[in-house]
């Protein structure tokens, strides 16, 4: 009983602790401007399916690919023997599912074993790949110590767990075999029981083996769950729904803004009526608070993979610009707003801003408009859309773009072509 008040204890206070910081996050991403991301819902069903669930962009890094695959299998359904560790923690009983399931109970613990095996060496192969081979879109101005820890931290943790859960079931398998206590004959063990002849055949030793394990693999599933909101891992809980939330519009297609685009129709129809789109606050972005909701919830999401920053042209050519570096600084801003609220209230301002403070102009301006980000991204992120709103910001709002963009603007403006020639001249190149 002691045992199970314990376990019910670390339950409840993990569940509370994640659902506070989880709370937290969802009210940093509504503090973003409303946009409808709720259209064709079918067609988004289909892209959540095939990107998020079919992970069909991975493939163009096929090792990272499979490896990922074992991982995310793996932390998919390795996870459904939580529950029944769960419930054995807050009733006191040792593998509940084994005799209602029967022989499909082997089957499952032994697919369990052979996927933990696959996912403890996907880990190490990773670890390898961060550390050892050094990979270089791994590396970046952005990736500080803090990005480069946290990765390592996630795959060490897994790997521990991992670890312990084989060890868990090679301990039970030997006192299965012993007929010691309460474990009974139930499950297979195609990987534990190799791991079982170097454990120790003394069944009181077994038995601590057992329990400490079992105690490592589920109070660190659930010590991780509360580390995720700290983490660029909580992109395996907003993954779905930000593939779910893309935008289908073709890449190259930018949005209007309305209160503009009234603006020009009025001027070429006196009789127009604008429709009421409230208060104009300001053009573009310069903090995350003029940036949208799913704009903040792609910061949240992003993985910190670099296949975004390795296509940059920009990046590539040597340009200060790094697509992934947008989003870790729009995430690193709204965590600092989020952290002044807690502590200051709704009212919280300060004197720093998203532009300047975090991106500078020269980055902003280093991007092409490309879209090569959008396309590598395994999530459908877009910086793209964030760099777009702090030039609309810069343009329209300080009149402060670079001089180049200034002409092309006052061509634009008397001749109707990014060119310096009239319309009266535009055919000149014909002549002979």
């Amino acid at each position: 009983m002691i045992a199970q008040l314990i376990f019910i204890i670390i339950l409840g206070a993990a569940v509370y602790l994640f659902t506070k910081n989880a709370g937290k996050i969802r009210r940093n991403i509504l503090l973003g401007k409303d946009t409808n991301r709720s259209d064709q819902p079918g067609k988004r069903w289909a892209v959540m399916a095939k990107v998020a669930l079919g992970q069909t962009k991975m493939v163009k890094r096929p090792v990272a690919a499979v490896m990922h695959f074992f991982i995310y299998v793996g932390f998919i359904i390795i996870n459904l023997e939580v529950l029944e560790i769960m419930i054995d923690g807050i009733f006191g009983s040792h593998r509940i599912f084994s005799k209602p399931l029967g022989s499909l109970y082997g089957l499952l613990i032994g697919g369990f074993e052979v996927l933990a095996i696959l996912v403890l060496l996907s880990c190490v192969v990773f670890l390898c790949r961060r550390n050892i081979v050094r990979l270089k879109r791994f590396s970046g101005t952005e990736m500080t110590k803090w990005p480069k820890s946290d990765a390592n931290y996630i795959l060490c943790i897994e790997i521990i767990l991992m670890t312990a859960f084989l060890t868990m079931n090679a301990a039970d398998y030997k006192l299965q075999l012993l007929h010691f206590e309460h474990y009974i004959k139930a499950g297979s063990f195609p990987v534990s029981s190799f791991i079982a002849p170097l454990l120790p055949d003394n069944a009181s030793s077994l038995a601590i083996i057992e329990r400490v394990c079992w105690w490592l693999h589920i109070v660190g599933i659930l010590a991780f769950l509360n580390y995720l909101p700290y983490s660029k891992h909580f992109h395996i809980l907003l993954a779905f729904p930000n593939v779910y939330y893309s935008n289908l519009k073709p890449k190259g297609e930018f949005t209007n803004m309305a209160s503009v685009t009234n603006e020009v129709k009025a001027m070429l129809d006196p009789s127009f009526v604008p429709e009421t789109t409230g208060e104009v606050s300001r053009f573009g972005a310069k903090d995350i608070t003029d940036l949208t909701w799913k704009n903040l919830m792609e910061a949240y999401t992003c993985t910190e993979c670099g296949r975004c920053t390795s296509v940059c042209p920009a990046n590539i050519t040597g340009k200060l610009l790094s697509p992934r570096k947008i989003m870790m600084d729009t995430r690193d801003r709204i965590t600092e707003v989020g952290k002044g609220i807690d502590e200051k209230g709704k009212d919280f301002k300060d004197d720093k801003a998203l532009l300047d403070n975090y991106i500078t102009r020269e980055e902003i301006w280093a991007c092409t408009s490309c879209n090569a980000c959008t396309d590598a991204c395994p999530v459908n992120i877009n910086p793209l859309e964030i760099i777009t709103e702090l030039r609309r910001y810069v343009v329209m709002e300080e009149s402060q773009a670079p001089a180049s963009l200034n002409n092309m603007f006052g061509n634009m403006e008397n001749n109707g072509a990014p060119w310096k020639y009239s319309n009266a001249d535009r055919f000149n190149w014909t002549a002979k």
